[in-house]
């Protein structure tokens, strides 16, 4: 038995590396909830989750009112009793996105101190499935990139080996979204793996004459092309398209992915880790899309997610954004569009305590 007897949390401004535009918005800042546990045989653990600029003080409060109090004295060796107990003392406001935020920042924190103790990484101790994990790029294809800058990145990321893009979708003008696709298939040709991302703007009538178009260039998915809550509608779009169509990112609880795979609404899943609660309901809906036999293709935090999607069979490729490396002191290690999942005790994580101590607002 390994108890927590500390638990801190601190909220950290993470600057943006590079404009990051979408149909819908721009990613101005990373607001990161960091959650610190100490426990009674000397074992740590850090856990965290993020915001794209709104509610992280929210999140910070659920997690000092509420969460963290809540856990002293708790087990981290039982990261399912662990967060069983923490869920319950918030059960007034789920599901929602603040408390499966606050969930997530102490679920990774019980998960880093638990592999810690037990000195294992995370990838094995969730599962273990393949250590190796391959990558795909986003940075080279936001929506504000102009056709022949969108054209140089993805053909760059196809020489130096990696196993696709994705670009944003979502323009005022459709034709723009397939003129820029088409040069892009054009440059790198059949082969390559190219994903597009309308992030939620599009209905269904839109979603579906875009997927008709894109069709021609051959599309490994369609990504969030309507609001994330219109269930009824992304089935009727996967009945309509031979394109696969992925949801998840703006899902928070296991129930909404049942939904989706329960109605033939997703082809494919894109759990977050921060958004759906933590590691252990990350794991629950990869077994649950296993059970579909859907793979899992999570949303942003490559560093994180590299070790879940290596831990679980039906793992399917990490999405490379780099974001944290203003407080680590390791990148992940990418050769030829691969990754291997770190080996070191926990979640696998470098971080600079000194880097989060200067960008810390509360």
């Amino acid at each position: 038995m390994t108890r927590i007897v500390a638990a801190r949390a601190a909220l950290i401004d993470i600057p943006v590396e590079t404009l990051r535009t979408d149909a819908v918005q721009s990613f101005l800042k990373q607001e990161t909830v960091v959650v610190d546990l100490d426990t009674d045989d000397g074992a740590s653990g850090r856990g965290y989750s993020y915001t794209i600029g709104t509610g992280g003080r929210a999140v910070l409060s659920m997690l000092r009112d509420h969460l963290l109090p809540a856990v002293i004295g708790q087990d981290v060796r039982r990261p399912e009793a662990v967060w069983r107990h923490a869920f319950s003392q918030t059960r007034a406001t789920t599901t929602g996105a603040i408390t499966s935020l606050a969930l997530a920042a102490l679920d990774t924190a019980v998960w880093d101190a638990r592999c810690r103790a037990d000195g294992e990484p995370l990838w094995r101790a969730a599962g273990g499935a393949n250590p190796d994990v391959p990558l795909y790029d986003t940075e080279g294809g936001w929506l504000h990139i102009d056709t022949d800058t969108l054209v140089a990145n993805t053909v760059a990321a196809r020489d130096d080996g990696w196993r696709g893009s994705k670009l944003k979708v979502g323009s005022p003008d459709p034709a723009r979204d397939v003129e820029r696709l088409t040069a892009v298939r054009e440059a790198v040709g059949p082969g390559y793996r190219l994903m597009v991302d309308a992030n939620q703007g599009q209905t269904l009538a839109d979603a579906r004459a875009l997927a008709r178009a894109l069709e021609p260039a051959g599309i490994a998915w369609f990504e969030e092309p309507l609001p994330a809550d219109d269930v009824s509608a992304h089935a009727r779009l996967v009945a309509s398209t031979s394109i696969p169509v992925a949801v998840g990112e703006s899902l928070y609880s296991v129930a909404q992915f049942k939904e989706y795979l329960a109605r033939d609404a997703a082809t494919i899943v894109q759990p977050d880790v921060a958004r759906v609660g933590g590691i252990t309901p990350w794991l629950k809906i990869a077994h649950l899309a296993e059970a579909f036999n859907v793979p899992v293709c999570p949303h942003f935090l490559m560093e994180l997610h590299l070790s879940l999607v290596a831990a679980v069979p039906n793992g399917r490729i990490v999405e490379y954004i780099p974001q944290l490396r203003a407080v680590t002191t390791a990148d992940i290690a990418v050769v030829d569009g691969r990754a291997t999942a770190p080996e070191t005790p926990g979640i696998g994580i470098s971080w600079d305590d000194d880097a989060l101590d200067d960008l810390r607002v509360l």
